[in-house]
């Protein structure tokens, strides 16, 4: 099994950052794209951005130039920098990751628990 825990949350004003932290851990042969999304009241969950199987990344049209995603694989963990925020980016921040446990097993798709984030305008 395969569990991802974010952390980094909170609420903060118009203009503020944050930094977004996901680490997946359990029995992981490979991870094959990892990255972060969010669902805001009444609205379907979206892409923010993420690491695709190639390694490169790809970001949601309303974060672009705002949104920065990193990671370190050595700890099977990805950050989301978030700048500029904006009332319309208060949503719950979910983490995705595409992981193998072992060689010869398909990927599955494992989803964080979420963390909200909260911009007061």
């Amino acid at each position: 099994q395969v569990q991802l825990v974010e952390s980094g949350g909170g609420l903060v004003q118009a203009g503020g950052s944050l930094r977004l932290s996901c680490a997946a851990s359990g029995t992981i042969f490979s991870i094959n794209a990892m990255g972060w999304y969010r669902q805001a009241p009444g609205k379907q969950r979206e892409l923010v951005a993420t690491f695709t199987g190639i390694g490169s990344t790809n970001y949601g049209d309303s974060v672009k130039g705002r949104f920065t995603i990193s990671r370190d694989n050595a700890k099977n963990t990805v950050y989301l920098e978030i700048n500029s925020l904006k009332p319309e980016d208060t949503a719950v921040y979910y983490c995705n990751a595409q992981v193998r446990s072992t060689g010869s097993a398909p990927a599955f798709v494992f989803w964080g628990q979420g963390t909200q984030v909260t911009v007061s305008s």
